[in-house]
């Protein structure tokens, strides 16, 4: 995708994480849609009509927040299971976050054992290209930054056996026990840095939130369209997600170094 918006040498880059430049959680809709459809459900016999209504809302409404804080999905959750009446048992929007943790980490443990052992290598579980565009902005000085709707420790710890943590100038998760929006905060934070004006600021995620933040805060907006199970290429979905939500440019990965370099203003 191009755009009409010139591009300018940027001063800071604002990665997502997950999905963007890490796949360790890849498949965590697979986690949250069954754990949405159990605890809406409870032991109530859905009609057909009804499972196929509730299975669209909850897939609507995943594909829609991707992005954002996990407490805030669980919220909606919460909401939700009071909202259908069907299970009496209606837990808090914390103990939905454990349960949903609990059952995603069980697949993301072992591949980060995998990395731990040597079992897997940190190139099967990057976005293809990772490694170059992150080693072109520290050879040019470029400070660069993450922000994820992850656990903070979990994102620091999943940067560090990805191989990538010591690129960062920092990196900020959502902060355990607590809802703050990280993202936002992390790029107002940005903005306000006396040593570059929004003009310098780029953000590179393959989510619409993080895309929004962006284009609300006058700073470029890189989609990363990424399937990432083959870790290269664009997955449709979010090519017309990131489009909807008004990226500058759209990529699947970070391969065509001349491509970036061209985006970024890194071409002098």
């Amino acid at each position: 995708m191009t755009s009409e918006k010139q591009a300018v040498r940027i001063k800071a880059v604002l990665f997502d994480f997950d999905g963007t430049l890490s796949t360790l959680r890849a498949g965590w809709e697979e986690v949250m849609i069954p754990l949405f459809t159990e605890m809406i459900t409870g032991d109530h016999q859905l009609t057909a009509e009804e499972a196929e209504k509730l299975n669209e809302e909850i897939i609507d409404y995943i594909d829609q927040s991707t992005g954002i804080q996990t407490i805030f999905q669980m919220r909606w959750l919460a909401e939700k299971v009071k909202e259908k009446g069907w299970n009496a048992e209606i837990l808090g929007e914390w103990e939905y976050k454990a349960e949903y943790n609990r059952r995603l980490l069980l697949q993301v443990n072992e591949r980060i054992r995998g990395l731990e052992t040597g079992l897997y290598q940190p190139s099967d579980f990057l976005i293809k290209g990772s490694e170059h565009i992150l080693e072109l902005l520290q050879q040019c000085g470029i400070p660069m930054y993450i922000a994820s709707g992850t656990d903070h420790p979990d994102v620091v710890h999943e940067a560090e056996v990805l191989g990538v943590r010591t690129y960062f100038k920092e990196i900020a998760g959502a902060p355990v026990g607590r809802a703050d929006c990280s993202k936002e905060k992390v790029i107002r934070d940005l903005l306000g840095h006396e040593q570059f004006d929004s003009e310098g600021l780029a953000v590179i995620g393959d989510g619409k939130v993080e895309i929004r933040l962006a284009k609300e805060n006058g700073a470029l907006a890189f989609g990363l369209a990424s399937d990432e199970d083959k870790r290269e290429g664009l997955n449709p979905i979010k090519l017309e997600r990131l489009h909807a939500a008004g990226a500058d440019w759209i990529a699947g990965d970070f391969t065509d170094m001349t491509k970036w370099k061209q985006w970024l203003g890194l071409n002098s």
